[in-house]
């Protein structure tokens, strides 16, 4: 149904005025209805009747100047043969607004006396009718508004919900919050505050926003001792305006009306069991628009928001806590590989960044975007893994292997993909940790592959593993100088190496490279950047 009244314009929408008419003109009555703004709407002229469209406007408009309709639900007479009634509904308050009046002609009826009341009961009928159907629509069009900002609330905390992505960040996720909400609940600002550690004490900053809001560390201070301030009163967020009173804390000038609803994380407690409450953030909004004031209901959405934001940011903490683990793992799992022999300690490391310096080289032209180039990455850090099913006095002989010896090494590309072949992540990874001995030629081994049948990560591990076994001291000789090794590359060019990943890696600042290495990649990659990047690394294999 739609609402029959409209309050823009004053005018009378829908309305059965034609069965009510039908009665009267049956008695050979004249029927007109006008609205707020005195033009008429409908008529019903019997006939023979000499009430016209001009006669009922020009009536109708007078009514307006009547006193008599202001209270009264009835009908009413305005003269010997003229009787009309006020169609009102009922308004937001205790009072009634007049829509309009129905009226009724009785100048060209014969014999209308003894039908007198039944007309004016039927005209007091049509008055309660429109009274009780205005109603109705009015409440059927508050539902129906009720419903639908219900219904944009529960796609808002669905996109949330399924946005909910561990390796989104947290400020991209945290922007689309605020602006989703924005889109059902007008503001002038609203802002994101997220909690970090700044030396030896937290502080809140701003990690999203939209509007007009200026929060500095001070402001942030206020905000959140006043918020904890209605916490600890019970309530669930807090909300001030001089609305229904003065307010009650002071507030910049420029701030009509705020909210702000608190990020609730959970920490150990202080005795080490169980898990304490605590504030890791908060949602500011300030001066509601289309609003006096931010309501109970906006605080339900904006705490809703709140929460699926709160968890967001603590599942992306309990996810980089993981990646750290898992790095550290990797680490040491390398190390360990690693110390079996002290000629080749840190090689794994080394191969995993020339492995990345090498892919970052041939680039997105060459199908390498950042995902591919962690993955390279850390398939460079594992390369070797499999080295820890050899026997250590074999890695660690000193001199010429026996051929039984070399088949043993030669097994350790396959035990490391069987080792990591289990693990779903790590599908993407097995082909260099597989394949990174194959030569191009076909002369490698484990599986004798050549040419683009090696997977184009292993292609690189090889010449990024060879490069630093060059480099590097062995049992069984000394290491080569830079020339040498580069030298070695170009001579194996197409035979052992890929010749258009060797040209990159020989056309690169290798110079620079080579200093980084020296350094342990600390000229321009600090150990904690590293560390970081081994973060992301990770993070790529669980997307």
């Amino acid at each position: 149904m739609t609402e029959i009244y409209d309050n823009r314009t004053g005018d009378l929408k829908m309305f059965d005025f034609a069965g009510f008419s039908q009665a009267f003109r049956t008695l050979g009555l004249g029927f007109a209805v006008c609205d707020a703004n005195g033009q008429l709407v409908y008529t019903s002229q019997p006939e023979g009747c000499s009430f016209d469209k001009q006669a009922a406007t020009d009536i109708c408009k007078s009514l307006f100047e009547d006193t008599r309709f202001v209270s009264n639900k009835d009908a009413v007479r305005i003269d010997q043969q003229r009787l009309a009634v006020a169609l009102m509904r009922d308004n937001s308050g205790s009072e009634k607004d007049l829509c309009g009046f129905a009226l009724i002609d009785t100048a060209d009826a014969a014999d209308i006396e003894p039908y007198t009341e039944a007309v004016v009961q039927m005209l007091s009928q049509l008055a309660h009718s429109f009274l009780a159907e205005a109603k109705a629509s009015r409440q059927i069009e508050m539902v129906s508004s009720e419903l639908s900002q219900m219904y944009e609330e529960l796609v808002l905390l669905h996109k949330l919900s399924a946005n909910m992505n561990v390796t989104e960040s947290d400020c991209n996720y945290l922007q689309m919050a605020c602006d989703c909400l924005t889109d059902i609940v007008s503001v002038e600002g609203i802002a994101m505050l997220v909690e970090k550690q700044v030396d030896d004490h937290k502080q809140l900053f701003i990690a999203a926003g939209a509007g007009l809001i200026d929060i500095d560390w001070h402001m942030a201070a206020v905000i959140e001792d006043r918020l904890q301030q209605e916490i600890a009163k019970g309530k669930e967020s807090l909300l001030d305006s001089d609305v229904d009173g003065p307010f009650r804390y002071h507030w910049p000038d420029n701030i009509r009306n705020i909210i702000a609803v608190p990020l609730i994380g959970k920490e150990k407690g202080a005795n080490g069991e169980g898990r304490d409450h605590i504030i890791i953030g908060i949602m500011v909004a300030i001066n509601r628009i289309g609003k006096a004031d931010f309501d109970s209901i906006d605080a339900k959405l904006f705490n809703s928001v709140a929460n699926g934001c709160a968890v967001f940011i603590e599942n992306g903490r309990l996810f980089n806590d993981l990646k750290e683990l898992f790095v550290g793992s990797l680490k040491a799992l390398t190390s360990s590989i690693d110390a079996k022999d002290q000629y080749t300690r840190g090689h794994s490391e080394r191969v995993a960044f020339i492995s990345k310096w090498i892919a970052e080289q041939l680039g997105a032209a060459n199908g390498l975007d950042k995902e591919q180039i962690h993955k390279v990455y850390i398939a460079g850090l594992l390369h070797d893994i499999g080295k820890m099913g050899v026997d250590e006095v074999v890695l660690r002989k000193q001199g010429r292997l026996t051929d039984e010896e070399y088949a043993r090494i030669k097994e350790h590309p396959g035990i490391g993909a069987g080792i990591l072949g289990g693990i779903k992540q790590m599908r993407d990874i097995v082909p260099g940790v597989l394949s990174h001995h194959e030569h191009y030629d076909g002369k490698g081994y484990p599986n004798g592959l050549s040419g683009e049948q090696i997977p184009l990560i292993a292609r690189i591990i090889s010449l990024a593993d060879c490069f630093d076994a060059m480099t590097s001291k062995r049992t069984y000789r000394e290491a080569m100088t830079l020339e040498q090794a580069l030298e070695e590359i170009r001579n194996n060019l197409g035979t052992q190496f890929d010749e258009k990943i060797g040209r990159a890696f020989l056309e690169s600042d290798v110079y620079r490279l080579w200093d980084m290495i020296q350094d342990g990649f600390k000229d321009i990659y600090s150990t904690e950047d590293m560390s970081k990047y081994g973060l992301i690394a990770v993070g790529t294999l669980i997307r």
